[in-house]
């Protein structure tokens, strides 16, 4: 029930959506009588809104902290048991029509646990990631990823798969019986940077400690370096991610899927050459 309640809700919360509801409520208003001032009022001031953040950096300012929660990995040449990688950069429909592995801008996560399977040559590799939709069950994203994977010359043998998770949340949970993760045991989990604190934390309330290794960046690093929008869509677009992954953060917090508001690591990371 949760999935369905987050995924329409979010729907009608989402910045972009939002914004524009609000203003073609204003120009509805505007074309009666009584309220017109009312909605002339309310469609301006969200269409100067739409393009506030829309162009504007302030969509990267929600990106800097998340990003910046968990520093890159150090390889400290400690043995890697595990490489996690977590779905949401392959289309797989898309995949399947076309024989090919479709990627959207989330690709390094796919190509850093390509590097890591190379790197850590015995490590295993669980791939996650279902492939269900609000009103049905879609292609699952692992079985995809896994196959292709295969035929770059990854070992069969040494690949895991989760197809049954829709979110982050399940995608821990469901991924502990698959692993089976064992006391002392070293998995690194690659997702994106600004997803890392959420994934982070459900991985931790499941009872599966995991060594963060985050990619596709989409930031600076600071608030100093942070640029606007060259177009309006991808300000929006950018926006819209940034909402939602703090959202998912305070309603995994608030239904006890995390047991902290903003997870962080656990202690300093050991020192050790850069891994990439």
């Amino acid at each position: 029930m949760f999935y369905y309640v987050s995924k329409i809700a979010w729907f009608f919360a989402t910045p972009s959506n939002l914004l524009l509801s609000l203003v073609v409520i204003g120009l509805l208003l505007a074309l009666t009588r009584r309220l017109r001032q009312t909605g002339i009022f309310i469609a301006l001031t969200f269409t100067l809104a739409t393009i506030a953040f829309s162009l504007l950096p302030l969509a990267n300012y929600l990106f800097v902290p998340l990003e910046g929660r968990f520093p890159v990995f150090r390889d400290d040449n400690r043995p890697i048991d595990g490489i996690i990688l977590l779905g949401g950069s392959v289309d797989a429909q898309d995949s399947v029509n076309r024989n090919a592995l479709v990627v959207n801008e989330a690709a390094e996560r796919v190509l850093d646990a390509i590097q890591l399977s190379h790197r850590y040559p015995d490590a295993r590799i669980l791939i996650v990631g279902g492939g269900g939709t609000v009103f049905g069950d879609g292609t699952a994203e692992a079985p995809v990823t896994a196959a292709f994977m295969k035929t770059i010359g990854i070992d069969p043998a040494r690949i895991l798969i989760e197809d049954r998770s829709r979110t982050t949340y399940e995608n821990a949970v469901l991924s502990v019986p698959i692993a089976q993760p064992k006391e002392g045991e070293r998995w690194l989990l690659v997702t994106s940077a600004w997803h890392m604190p959420r994934a982070v934390g459900v991985f931790e309330k499941a009872g599966f400690p995991v060594v963060p290794y985050p990619v596709d960046y989409r930031v600076g690093g600071s608030f100093r370096n942070v640029r606007g929008f060259a177009t309006v869509s991808d300000g929006l677009r950018r926006f819209d991610v940034g909402a939602k992954e703090w959202a998912g953060l305070l309603a995994y917090y608030l239904s006890g899927r995390m047991d902290a508001l903003f997870p962080g690591p656990q202690a300093p990371e050991s020192t050790g050459s850069v891994s990439r």
